[in-house]
């Protein structure tokens, strides 16, 4: 008893079950993979406002809903975020943030050297 799954010339809607739908898809559109936000903050050590802030600006993979209560981000995109980051950083494109300048500093100062 085989069934026989296969899309008719006058169905233009495929079914859940259609496996020719999805024998032609590539394998990586077949099984995307997904982070939940636990999975993420480990990946990429960022504050959740300052990933907000990112997603906002254009500047980090934006989330996806897969339920009203399920946020998720594609694995696919923040591992090429991240390769991304790297290269830049390797390439010295990425500014460091200025060191503080320890003198002007309101408590604590530094003490100025002793001049004989």
């Amino acid at each position: 008893m085989e069934r026989d799954v296969r899309m008719s010339k006058s169905s233009s809607n495929p079914g859940p079950g259609d496996v020719s739908l999805r024998q032609s898809l590539p394998v990586s559109a077949q099984y995307r993979r997904t982070l939940r936000r636990s999975e993420l903050r480990q990946m990429v050590p960022l504050a959740d406002t300052t990933i907000y802030e990112m997603e906002r600006r254009g500047d980090f993979p934006r989330r996806f809903n897969l339920t009203a209560r399920c946020v998720v981000w594609d694995l696919a995109e923040v591992e090429a975020w991240l390769a991304e980051r790297r290269l830049a950083s390797e390439q010295a494109q990425i500014k460091r943030a200025p060191s503080p300048d320890v003198r002007q500093r309101k408590t604590r100062p530094v003490k100025s050297p002793v001049s004989s």
